[in-house]
């Protein structure tokens, strides 16, 4: 069972940057996509961004496109997003997740199998 641990975030102003980081452990992790979501109070999840572990191709999200770079590093099992230019809007928890599929619907929920506990990030204005 692949396991998924988020951490990273904080509290950051406006314009700011925060990079957030993914362990992740488990068996055959190395061919799922990783991918990056966001839920603010009272709202679903949003995808945010995604890379495919083996290829290290990526997909952004409409929400932070622009704003965000998700990565991976092999040598330390772990996939990142650097987020930048922060806004009051992209308060949210952020979580990462881990799919056994990659193609057009990478960025609905129901494709990922395994989920992290979230880590906060808030952006004050």
């Amino acid at each position: 069972q692949v396991q998924l641990v988020e951490s990273g975030g904080g509290l950051v102003q406006a314009g700011g940057s925060l990079r957030l980081s993914c362990a992740v452990s488990g068996p055959t992790f190395s061919s799922y996509a990783m991918g990056w979501f966001r839920q603010a109070p009272g709202t679903g999840r949003e995808f945010v961004a995604a890379i495919h572990w083996s290829s290290g191709n990526t997909h952004d999200g409409d929400s932070m496109k622009g704003r965000v770079t998700v990565s991976r590093d092999n040598a330390k099992n772990t996939v990142y997003l650097q987020m930048n230019s922060l806004r009051p809007e992209d308060t949210a928890v952020y979580y990462c997740a881990a799919a056994g599929y990659w193609g057009p619907s990478i960025r609905s929920v129901e494709e990922y199998d395994y989920w992290g506990q979230g880590t906060q990030v808030t952006v004050s204005s």
